[in-house]
């Protein structure tokens, strides 16, 4: 679905993503982990047409993505970033609503397809019941769980999401990543920045490891997670083993 031709990246004229190849594949989780520093959230800015390359280029379905047009784009692919900027004195519903900004006709008024679409983000990330609160009066979790039901309003295909589980307690982490998994079984493709190395194993089907704006590999966690890759891409000491509830790879820290 998504394709880096060498690809660079970065601000200014300093590149953090350096002449990257990699095929992102379709009706996947795919997650781009790394130590630190080493390019995630660029690559992701890239792919989501934030950043402009510094050479070579991206394509959607083949397709070069700063050709296309940005409502069309806006209909493809969705993207929540680290700190996503708070507009003023707006209620929960309002920010989910603006999810649906790319369907919208001339006057911008919402259709009742519209509004059931709105509604049903609301209540698929917990968050119905603060419809018609200030966004300002929420906690840090509650606003996370908001913004990304913004982004499943807007309802595309791909997904890209940099580190979605900041400010959200463990228990609304995994409840966060399994919609993933059932936004994936419902036909989404979804390319997520994770921190947390086991949860990647445990709910990504895909996964691209980074070092210094380079690819390291890529590939399924039990082709690619093992202890030569701690050590190697991120000076990690640690035994892999098997998680005993899912059968994922996970690591422990020696």
């Amino acid at each position: 679905m998504l394709e880096t031709r060498s690809l660079s990246a970065g601000y200014g004229r300093t590149p953090v993503v350096k002449n990257l190849n990699l095929q992102l594949p379709e009706g996947r989780i795919t997650a781009l982990i790394g130590p630190n520093g080493c390019g995630k959230s660029t690559l992701l800015k890239t792919l989501a047409r934030v950043l402009k390359p510094l050479s070579g280029e991206v394509l959607m379905r083949g397709a070069a993505l700063h050709r296309l047009d940005d409502r069309a784009i806006a209909r493809q692919l969705s993207m929540l970033p680290q700190t996503p900027t708070q507009p003023e004195g707006i209620s929960v519903r309002q920010l989910v609503e603006y999810g649906r900004a790319p369907y919208l006709s001339h006057w911008g008024r919402l259709k009742a397809e519209d509004r059931q679409r709105v509604d049903l983000a609301m209540r698929e990330t917990g968050v119905h019941e603060l419809a018609e609160r200030p966004l300002s009066d929420l906690s840090g979790g509650q606003r996370q769980r908001v913004w990304i039901a913004m982004i499943l309003a807007q309802d595309t295909d791909l997904v890209l999401l940099d580190e979605p589980t900041t400010y959200l307690d463990l228990a609304h982490q995994i409840e966060l990543l399994q919609l993933l998994q059932q936004l994936n079984r419902n036909g989404k493709t979804i390319v997520v920045v994770l921190h947390d190395l086991n949860q990647a194993c445990r709910y990504c089907d895909h996964l691209v490891v980074l070092r210094e704006g380079q690819l390291v590999t890529q590939g399924s966690p039990d082709e690619v997670f093992d202890a030569e890759l701690l050590a190697t891409t991120f000076s990690l000491s640690a035994q892999v083993i098997r998680d005993p509830v899912a059968g994922t790879p996970m690591c422990i820290p020696l």
